[in-house]
Formats: structure tokens, sequence, C-alpha cells
């Protein structure tokens, strides 16, 4: 009996405390007398008891959630209950699903709690606690399974060839991985499992479907094995070793699987596969699928692409020899330096190399392959011997940590209180005598590790461990990753190691993954110098998601580095540009060109290069699609000249409008023929479309709406269109303006090309939305408010039926403009203008360049009251653009020299740092939380010295520009309430 048998007593902490919970034990009603006279016949039971109270909160729970239960495993030999437990798991049955995970649950704390009392007082060893574990999770997964088939059979899907064993012959295959498969499960381990179904064995009924029903099932065999209810959980349960998970239902078919593995599988996934084991379910089947696979896992030769790739798997934790110090406090048992996973990764790797031609190192258990290895001369007997003593010590550690809590950690505790505890419990008296075991033993397999691996070439970098094989991260590339300034390395380990699925079309052939693989260490450090390198590498992923090819543009990358720096600087200053390129890798090819870096494309050029791609469209749909992808790309290329520092930023707004006009010009073509088609035309009738605010000034931003009023005129004898439905002239041109709104900005499968605003029109809202030239006129002249011809000063024709047409609107609008003022009503007009909205909009914030006083609407208003004030005397004042417009009124002599050098020095400053955030952000711009890359723009864009001093400027600037207005226009009063 296992009171019998204690040789290990941990010492409690505070004997005192734990007194008090023995006292519950012992006072229990029913089993507290027995108890209390084994107490007595067993004198180590009762420290043994206060050792297991004092140092494992959750044993303690165990013992005193059930007394009877406790006795009974006092009073019975370990190995007899152990046995009996796994047979009561698998004989496990239940009327519903809540009563087999009560049963399964219940059992589970009877387990953990036999074995935690056995382990701890040295009743039983490793072998038999990592064994029983094992065995456990195969009898509860094959309880749960038959439930399951029992339930399918139940409701007429599933025809079993025995109803007391519907696993039989089932069809579906649960494959135990890692330390499941290899019998050699921890205390509180997840289980990994791969669930396959063999559709041509399943015996499914009529009308059910072998896919549908066996992932349903494998979802509530997950459900019922990890489920936290009040009786605690069977195993946590893990699905995610299963080829590509996630882009894979979690059963996969018999047939998908092996072509997975026969045409993208992974040499990490060899490793992981060795200790697969058919567990639960068809074993039969099970056992032929891995027969199926043997070729895949054992090669008879290993080619130069794999043999980096083990030597990659080697390299999943630091192994250099002496690289970075052994610790205690908070050293992972598992992953850490010297750690079990070094003494796994010891044996597989050799496995693999050795294994094809070795069938007797086939193995899966850890410690009987060490033994073969021995045995076939590949590590000398004293390396046998002291890895089997260190992985043995280190798994009962580990069981220890574990046993604290029911944590799924192998974190030893950094507080000297935690790590007392662990020491306790492996049954030392003194915490510095476990330290220097635990620090011999780590010290020990870091030793023959790095041994083994010390003649083979450096598989890192330069920049330190970039390894992205194997299931789990690597810590040596975490802490790469981390210190290239990845604020979540696990995160990008796990986009790069998902690229190496073979799941986007970009890298399914192996040539392609090789590639890539030899990018790795110059992808990397680029996004790394981004400062953004998170969400650099995140676009990154995105793009490579969309690449329909890879080998090409790999090589392309690994031959031009200076592309791959221009990508990555992208991602990382320009997280907004990111998303071009992820859709519309074909960019690429125009920056290849030796033109990108020369003069931005002229209007001509442009739309040259929109009529060749719209020439193409089969119909109206794939036109606007063809447009989007232009006019992106086109964007794209602005932006990524201004990054590159090949365009100035005073010039992008010019040459975003350039684009957007020319885009606006052919989409109007496009949508007046679509509209053609069912309504006509109106016999000579004009069109125009007329640019307001940024488009009308020629100083866009990536970011801007496109403020537009569309204007016609008919021949008063007209009354309708001549199509095959005909629609009144009115009815007509609001129906090409509500197309010609949606052909521009509805989102499409190629996105949206511009936010389009038509509220500048007369009556705005509240009036049609096309506008009779006619009725233009009259309101201009008769009932526009003063803003509305502020607005006026920025209009545009930018596309017409007919330059007759597109003449007569610009003759009415600077007739409008250089009418005859009163200068005071138009200064009150624009200052209690500007002081309405700052009230709305009013701000502090010196990055927000268009609303703060001093900021670009003061200069915008200060030029168009300047020009309104002038025009009817000097015309030749009046420009769209509010540069422009500040150069004729100097030059007219309206505006004192010295202001307009000062507003033209500020408007051109805002201009250019407007332009770098609407290009490289989406949101609003905080200073502390912006990536380096994109401060480095401004600065660049400022021709400041740093950025400190770019803030003291712009608030020194923004200061001076609001005192020429006020000097000029008039003081700004916002009134309050």
């Amino acid at each position: 009996m296992l009171a019998g048998r204690i040789s290990v007593v941990p010492a409690a902490p505070d004997p005192d405390h734990a007194a008090l919970f023995l006292k519950d034990l012992t006072g229990h009603a029913e089993a507290g007398p027995a108890l209390q006279d084994l107490l007595r016949s067993h004198p180590l039971l009762e420290p043994f008891f206060l050792g297991i109270i004092g140092n494992s909160p959750y044993l303690r729970d165990l013992m005193l959630t059930d007394v009877p239960r406790l006795l009974a495993i006092l009073g019975e030999a370990p190995e007899t209950r152990l046995d009996r437990l796994l047979e009561d798991a698998r004989r496990a049955t239940a009327e519903d699903e809540n009563g087999i995970m009560r049963a399964l649950r219940l059992l589970k704390q009877d387990l953990a709690l036999t074995l935690g009392l056995a382990d701890i007082a040295g009743a039983i060893d490793l072998d038999r606690v990592t064994g029983a574990l094992a065995g456990f999770a195969d009898a509860a997964l094959t309880a749960a399974i038959r439930f399951c088939l029992g339930d399918l059979a139940r409701r007429g899907k599933f025809l079993p060839r025995d109803p007391e064993r519907p696993e039989e012959g089932s069809g579906l295959i649960v494959l135990a991985m890692g330390k499941h498969g290899a019998n050699e499960l921890n205390y509180s381990s997840d289980i990994d499992l791969i669930v396959l179904y063999d559709p041509e064995k399943a015996p499914m009924a009529a009308g059910a479907e072998a896919p549908v029903e066996f992932v349903r099932l494998t979802r509530r065999l997950v459900k019922i094995m990890q489920d936290r209810t009040a009786d605690g959980y069977v195993f946590r349960t893990d699905l995610r070793l299963r080829p590509d998970p996630g882009a894979t239902p979690p059963a996969m078919s018999v047939p998908a699987a092996l072509v997975y593995y026969e045409s993208l599988g992974q040499n990490w996934e060899r490793a992981a596969l060795i200790k697969a084991r058919p567990c639960a379910g068809d074993i039969p089947a099970g056992e032929a699928f891995l027969l199926e696979i043997v070729p895949f896992i054992w090669r008879k030769y290993l080619d130069f692409a794999a043999i980096a790739d083990v030597q990659s798997i080697k390299r999943q934790i630091h192994m250099h020899k002496g690289h970075g110090a052994v610790a205690v406090a908070g050293h992972n048992v598992k992953l850490g330096r010297g750690g079990i996973r070094e003494v796994e990764f010891f044996v597989q790797t050799q496995q693999l190399i050795a294994g094809g031609r070795n069938p007797a190192l086939r193995g899966r258990r850890t410690l009987d392959m060490l033994d073969a290895l021995c045995e076939a001369d590949w590590i000398r007997p004293e390396a046998r011997d002291e890895l089997s003593g260190a992985y043995r010590f280190l798994r009962n550690v580990e069981h220890r940590i574990q046993m604290l809590n029911d944590e799924q950690t192998q974190l030893l505790p950094k507080d000297r209180e935690g790590l007392a505890r662990v020491s306790a419990l492996m049954g030392y008296d003194r915490l510095q005598s476990f330290e220097e075991a635990l620090l011999d033993q780590l010290k020990t397999v870091q030793h023959h590790y790095s041994e083994l691996f010390e003649d083979e070439p450096a598989l890192s970098s330069e920049l330190g461990n970039l390894v992205f094989t194997g299931d789990d991260h690597d810590p040596g590339t975490l802490e790469t990753l981390s210190g290239l300034g990845f604020k979540q390395p696990s995160e990008a380990a796990a986009i790069v190691k998902a690229w190496h699925f073979g799941r986007y079309p970009c890298t399914r052939s192996t040539k392609a993954r090789e590639r890539l693989t030899e990018m790795h260490p110059a992808l990397i450090s680029a996004l790394a110098a981004t400062d953004n390198a998170d969400a650099a590498l995140r676009a990154f992923d995105s793009f490579m998601a969309k690449l329909p090819a890879g080998v090409q543009l790999f090589s392309l990358l690994r031959s031009n580095p200076q592309l791959l720096t221009l990508l990555a600087t992208t991602m990382g200053a320009a997280p907004r540009m990111a998303e071009t390129v992820s859709k519309r890798v074909h960019v690429l090819d125009a920056v290849l060109d030796p033109a990108f870096f020369g003069a931005m494309p002229s209007v001509e050029e442009f739309r040259k290069g929109l009529d060749r791609t719209l020439a193409q469209a089969r119909f109206y749909e794939e036109a606007l699609d063809r447009a989007r992808i232009f006019a992106q790309e086109q964007q794209f290329l602005i932006g990524l000249r201004l990054i590159s520092d090949t365009l100035s930023a005073d010039r992008v707004g010019f040459a975003l409008a350039r684009l957007a006009e020319v885009v606006v010009n052919r989409i109007l073509t496009q949508v007046i023929g679509h509209v053609g088609e069912a309504n006509g035309v109106v016999p000579g009738g004009n069109v125009a479309v007329l640019a307001m605010g940024k488009l009308g000034g020629r100083e866009m931003t990536a970011a801007s709406d496109l403020d537009l009023i569309l204007l016609y005129e008919a021949p008063e004898d007209v009354k309708q269109s001549d199509g095959k439905r005909p629609l009144a002239v009115t009815q007509y041109y609001t129906r090409l303006t509500q197309r010609l709104v949606t052909a521009l900005s509805a989102p499409t499968a190629e996105g949206s090309l511009y936010e389009v605003d038509f509220r500048l029109r007369p009556s705005g809202n509240a009036g049609p939305l096309a506008t009779n030239l006619d009725g233009f006129i009259a309101y201009q002249n008769k009932d526009a408010w003063t803003w509305e011809h502020m607005a006026l000063t920025r209009a545009r024709v930018i596309a017409s039926s007919s330059d007759a047409f597109a003449q007569k609107i610009s003759d009415s609008i600077r007739e409008t403009l250089t009418g005859q003022r009163d200068r005071q009503k138009l200064a009150d007009d624009v200052r209690s203008m500007r002081a309405r909205i700052e009230k709305e909009k009013g701000t502090k914030d010196v990055w927000d360049l268009k609303q703060v006083a001093g900021g670009l609407v003061d200069i915008e208003f200060l030029a168009q009251f300047l020009q309104l004030a002038n025009a009817h005397d000097k015309p030749e004042v009046l420009a769209q653009a509010t540069e422009d417009a500040l150069e004729r009124l100097r030059e007219a002599g309206c505006l004192d020299m010295g202001d307009a050098g000062l507003l033209l020095e500020a408007l051109r400053l805002y201009h250019r740092l407007t332009q770098v955030l609407r290009l490289a952000l989406a949101g609003k711009f905080v200073p502390a939380e912006a990536p380096r890359g994109v401060l480095d723009l401004l600065v660049q864009a400022s021709s400041s010295p740093t950025f400190d001093r770019l803030e003291t400027e712009l608030a020194e600037l923004q200061a001076k520009v609001r005192a020429v207005f006020e000097r000029l226009v008039g003081k700004v009063e916002v009134v309050e309430g």
C-alpha cells in the first residue's frame, strides 16, 4: 500500500498552517477515524501530508475534496490503482454528454492525486508516471470517441460494426503526437492530436457525409476533453500539429493529409511525426496511415535543403557553446538552455539523420532512443548515461512545478518561496542543494548538446539566431527578433513559420521556400530597420498572401536589396501604403523601371496609361476595377517617390491631383457610355465636372476626398434623352451624377477610388445633385454666401463634354469672383466663419496642421479673402492653388512682401508635413506613438535638424501666421455658448 512506501518527505514551509488542513482531513465524519489509524501506524505519513499540503495547493485541494478517495489511495498499491483507473476510463459510458464529461473528470482527479502522492513519495518512477498519464489520455479519448460515435449511430448517421466498440473499423484515426505519442506525458500536459478519417472505410449511413460528421465529432471530442466544468477538465487538447492548421478543418481526410506530406511537408513535421502513435479510434487504420508516410519521415538520403533544415531544427534552442548563462529562478526547464527540449532535439535530429537507414532508431521514447543511439555507436555510453539522468531529473522538476497549481508551465518560480516549494517536493532539505543539483544537470545537457554540433557551420546570421522551423518558437530567435525591435516576437516568428506551410500560392514550391529561407536575414533586417517592425512584417505577410508566385520575386528581391529596403521602408514608415503593396503586387514592376526614379508622369502619360488599361476591359464593371487598380498603383508610386526621396513633398499634391483629374475625366466617359446603353444621351446637351477644394487647388493628399460639382446645359427645346428608356433632362443628369459618384466611390473587388463629396453645389445637400449651368450662375450672383465664393476661388473644370462648355463655366466663375465687394463686410464674414470653425474644431495640437490657430485654414482663408477683396481691380490675383494665389497677391502689391514670405514658408511646410502624414498614417498623428520611420520622414520633409526642433518651429510659425491673419482680416473671436 502507498502509505507504507513513503521514502521522500517534503519539508513543509509552514507546518502550523498545514496542520490546520490536516485537522480538516482527520476530522472528516466518514473517513477521519480510519485516516487517524493510518497516521498512527505509519509515522512518516503525517510529515508527508504536511509537506504536500504546504507546498502544493492543487494536491491539497484534491485531498480535501474527497477524503474517502484519499484514504482509498493510501490503502492500495499505486500500480494496482493506476491500472484500474485506466481500465475504468476506457470503459466509461454515460447517457449524455454531461455524464461522460463528469465521469472522465472524476477519474482524472483520482489519477492526478494518486500519481502526485506516489511520485512525490518516491513510490513510483518517472516511466510509470508518464506512462500512466499517456495511458489515461488514450483511455479517455477512447471513451469519448465511443460516446460520440454511439450518438452518431443513434441519430442514424453511422453504422458501426460493433455497437460496443464503434471505433473499430470506423476509419476515424486519432494520432497522439509529441509527449503523448511517446508515452511521456507530463503532469499538466496538453495532448497534441492529429485527427484523420478515411472516407473509404467510414461506415456512414445513407445521406451522411464523413467530412461533415467527423469534423463535428472532432469539435465535440475536444469539448469533452478540455472544457472546464465544476469537476475540472480531462486534458487540454491541441490540434495544431495537423497539416497547415490555419487553413484546414480540425479533422482531415487521409488522402488530403497524404497529399500534403508528399508535396508540402516540412522537416520539422518529419521530426514531429517520429513520435506519432495511433492512440484511439480505428487503431489499424492509424497504423496503416503511418506506414504510408514512412518514406516522408524516414528518408534514404538527405538533400542539402533538408540537411539545412535539420540543422535548423537542432538550433531550436540556443546551443552555442557557452552562449549565455544557465539560471535557476525563472528558468524554463523545457525550453531554456540545458533543458528538456535540448535532450529531445539531441535525440530527434540524430534519428532523422540515421533512422532512414537504421529502423532501430525509429522509436518514440526519448530514453529508449538514447539507449538505441548508444547501441548504434552514434553516442558514447557516458553521454547516454548523463543525458538520461539529466532528462529524468528535469522531467521530475517539471512535474513538481506543475503540481503547485496544475498549470501547464515549465518555468521555475522567480521568488525564493516558490523555488523552495519545488525544492521541497523534489525531496531537498535546503534550497541551495536543489539549485546546485539543477545547475549541474542543465550544464551537463548543454555540454553534450553543444559538443555534438560544435563542428557544424553556424546557421544564425550576424543578427543572431533566425530559426523558423519546429512546432515551438526558438527562444534564441525570439531574443533576436526582440532585440531587433519586434515588440511581439512570438507573433513575428509565427508569421514567418506560416509561410513555410505552403499555404500561400507564392510558397507552394520547394524552390520558392528555399529562396525565402535564404532571404530571411536580409528581410528581417530590412523590416526591423523601419522601427515599426511588427506592422511592417504583418503588411509583408499580407503582401505574401496575395502574391501569385514566389520564386521569381524572391530571387528578384535577393538580387535587388535596395528594392527589399524600399519595400520594408514602406511597410514600416507608411503602413497605409503597405496595404496597396499587398493588393497590387505588380506595382513593383514599375519600381524596377529606371523611369521610376526619373520625372513624374505628365497628365498625358497618366492619360495614356489609363486608356491602355481601360481598353482591355470587356465590360463596364471591369473598367471600374481596372481604373481602381491603375489609380491605386499610381498613388502608391507617388508615395514611394516621396518616401524614397525622388519626389519632393511640395510636388506630391500636384501629382495626386493630376492623377485624380485624369481618372475622373475617363470615368465620366465610361459612365456616359454606361448610362447611354439604356437611357441614351440628351441631344445637344453638355456636361462638365467642376473640381473644388484640394483637387481644384491641386493640393491633394493621399487621404483627400474629391469635392465635385456636376454642371450641365441642354437646348430649351429638348425635353428628354434619346435612349430606349428616355429620361427627362433633369432626371437624366441626376442619374448620370449618381452613377459617377458610385463609379468613383463604391467599393468593388478592387477597392474604391475616392471618397466623393458633392456638398459644395448650390444649396448643398438640399439642392439637386446635378446643377444646370444657368441656375448655377444665377445662384452664385444672387444667393451665394461669402464662404461659397471663397470656395469658388478654387473651382476648376477637370472634365467636360466640350472645350466650349468648359470655357463658358470658367468665364462665368471668373465673372462672379471679380464682382465689386465691400471689403469690411467681406472681412467680417471671413473672420466670423473662421471663429465658427474654431469653435467646432479648434485645437491646441500643433500637429493638427489644418485646424490649429495659424494653420492651413488661416492661410487659405487669408488668401481667399485677399483674392475676393482685390479681384475686381486686379483679376490677375485669381488662382486656384493657395500658393499661386499668395504669389500673385504679392506681385500685384496686395500683400506685403514680408507677410507673403512668412505665409508661403508656412504653407509649404504645412503641405509637406501633411503629405507625409496622410501618406504614412490612416489615423491621428501622435508623435509619441508614431514609428521612427514616420518621424524621420517628417524631419526630412521639413529640413529641420531634429524632430524636437521641428515642433518648436511649427509652434512659432503658427503664432506668426495667426498674427498676420488677425492684422489683415480681423481678430478671431470665438463666442462660447
